[in-house]
């Protein structure tokens, strides 16, 4: 098991820029392929990027390509988020999950095993 916690999310204006970061706890973190999803009020839990055991590959979702940046410390048992340009429409709360098998270009929330508490984000137009 692990236990992930967010952090970082805030208030930020169109066009700035936040860091998310992700606490693991547990003794096999770089085990584990780790995930950013968002939710936004009365929408689904949407993909946002993933990032292979070794940190070597990354996915993302069309809409935050170019924009955002996933990596992961497995020294450090972390994993975060560069957020820039961003946009009022990805004003959402901001989950870290954890999988602890397959590939990074599964994107369904159901091919993750844990999940983090989340943290919100808002950017104002």
């Amino acid at each position: 098991q692990v236990q992930l916690v967010e952090s970082g999310g805030g208030l930020v204006q169109a066009g700035g820029s936040l860091r998310l970061s992700c606490a693991a706890s547990g003794r096999t973190f770089s085990s584990y392929i780790m995930g950013w999803f968002r939710q936004a009020p009365g929408k689904e839990r949407e993909f946002v990027a993933a990032i292979a055991r070794s940190g070597g590959s990354t996915y993302y979702a069309d809409s935050v390509k170019g924009r955002f940046t996933i990596s992961r410390d497995n020294a450090k048992n972390t994993v975060s988020l560069q957020m820039n340009s961003l946009k009022p429409e990805d004003t959402a709360v901001y989950y870290c999950a954890a999988r602890s098998s397959g590939i990074i270009l599964a994107t369904a929330t159901s091919t993750y095993n844990y999940w983090g508490q989340g943290t919100q984000v808002t950017v104002s137009s």
